[in-house]
């Protein structure tokens, strides 16, 4: 890309060529993020129509898979930011040389943490204290999610290796892809054969018939498949990245510490954020089926809001990290606060269509109506902290591009177990589900705030040296 290299050569950049090469890096993962919202909602939209009962038993689990898939994300950034800051200097050996030292760190990681969800698959429905009558989908549903993780962790990995680099496009499409490719098999494994009417012909549609079973074999083919085209692309067809035949891995002490230093507050940052996200679904589930499938349903559609904030936080990972690793500090602080307030600005003009529109959305997804009543109230509260929820999400994009990871990692869990959950808990037993949405709103606004004064005080970003 034109203006990366004019950044990587040190060369002057004006307000609006930092602002199109914004726009040009975010583009494509934003489209890619919203584009994987809308698939998800048709996702969860076929198992809802199977029940009330199969959609809480997805729903109780979703918080525990997200935190398998976060720890693997925490191993990405570890290596993924080193290889920003290398190709922003220029030493693209450097840079393929992590890209196998991390392809190798995350294979294993990843299939330790497949042994462990594997272990935990049978006992999570009871620790969450769920009804008996899900226990054996939600079980099935993590046993099957948790043996795709290493495809899970290359495919992640791959993607934020190729989009470090500067190619946001071809990571983004696939993810689209991925999108369809998981739709597509979910409709022919959730559901059983039957008749179906398209104007006045009627055909017969095979189906497995797997139901919950089903979605999840859907989502871990798909993760299998666009692995594969990830590792192709990166390994095989990347500029700058692609193998070479002479260069052999070279598993360098500095690199790893570096990865590890990176990592771990990463590591506990998403342990923190997803284990609370975990006890906010406790929290939930007393509340029975339909607010769990309410919480569940509500969790995706505001996704449409904030998946193009984590978009232009892909982009802002990049640029920062490129431009420390060209030593270009005069950009560094003017990009983090253009990256963060065009992802606030998105997200709020996002929110007010999630609140106006929040009944048709969450009745895409069931026809019972407990379900859209609550789904609605809770859509209409947390509309209100997107924003700030932009801001959080955009700025920790610039900080781990900084490599700066502890602080906010710190923040992130005072936020959540100080503010969010006792929060939750006192709120929820006066107001039910819409109390522990109401808690969620306010530790949203009190993190964008956090977050936006360490992005103003500068002191992330890295010494001249």
């Amino acid at each position: 890309m034109d203006r990366l290299e004019q950044l990587r050569d040190g060369k002057a950049l004006s307000r609006s060529q930092m602002l199109l090469l914004i726009g040009q890096l975010s583009l494509p993962a934003i489209l890619a993020q919203i584009s994987t919202t809308i698939m998800e909602y048709i996702d969860a939209s076929m198992v809802g129509h199977l029940g009330s009962s199969e959609a809480a038993s997805v729903g109780l689990v979703a918080s525990s898979t997200w935190l398998l898939g976060c720890l693997c994300y925490a191993v990405n950034a570890g290596f993924t930011v080193q290889i920003a800051h290398a190709i922003g200097a220029k030493r693209d050996v450097r840079a393929r040389n992590l890209v196998k030292v991390g392809l190798l760190f995350g294979l294993c990681f990843s299939a330790l943490l497949m042994a462990f969800g594997v272990f935990m698959s049978g006992k999570i429905p009871g620790l969450l204290g769920a009804d008996p009558s899900i226990h054996q989908n939600a079980s099935i549903y993590f046993l099957i999610i948790a043996l795709g993780l290493p495809a899970m962790q290359l495919n992640g990995m791959a993607a934020g290796m190729l989009q470090c680099s500067g190619n946001m496009k071809l990571p983004s499409a696939l993810q689209v892809c991925s999108c369809f490719l998981d739709v597509l098999l979910n409709f022919f494994l959730i559901f059983e054969t039957r008749d179906v009417s398209i104007f006045d012909a009627t055909f017969t549609m095979p189906g497995a018939g797997l139901g919950v079973m089903g979605a999840a074999l859907g989502t871990t083919i798909t993760e299998v498949i666009i692995m594969s085209l990830m590792l192709y692309f990166l390994l095989v067809r990347s500029k700058s990245l692609h193998l070479r035949a002479k260069e052999k891995i070279c598993f360098s002490i500095k690199q790893i510490k570096e990865a590890f230093r990176i990592s771990w507050p990463v590591g506990l940052e998403q342990l923190v954020m997803c284990s609370a996200y975990v006890m906010f679904t406790a929290i939930v589930t007393p509340l029975g089926a339909a607010a769990i499938a309410a919480n569940s349903f509500a969790i995706t559609i505001e996704s449409l809001c904030y998946m193009p904030g984590y978009g232009i936080a892909h982009a802002a990972t990049t640029l920062i990290g490129q431009s420390i690793g060209a030593k270009r500090f005069d950009l560094t602080h003017k990009m983090g606060f253009m990256t963060t307030g065009m992802g606030m600005t998105i997200m709020a003009i996002l929110a007010v269509f999630m609140f106006i529109f929040a009944p048709e959305l969450i009745g895409l997804f069931t026809p019972d109506e407990e379900i859209r009543r609550l789904g609605t109230a809770i859509l209409r509260i947390e509309a209100f902290a997107e924003p700030f929820y932009a801001a959080s999400i955009v700025a920790n994009g610039v900080f781990r591009g900084a490599g700066s990871t502890f602080v906010p990692s710190i923040m992130n869990l005072v936020s959540m177990w100080v503010v969010r959950l006792p929060l939750a808990a006192f709120l929820v037993t006066r107001y039910g589900l819409q109390g522990a949405w109401m808690a969620m709103c306010a530790e949203l606004c009190f993190r964008g705030t956090i977050y936006l004064v360490r992005l103003a005080r500068g002191r992330w970003i890295p010494k001249h040296s």
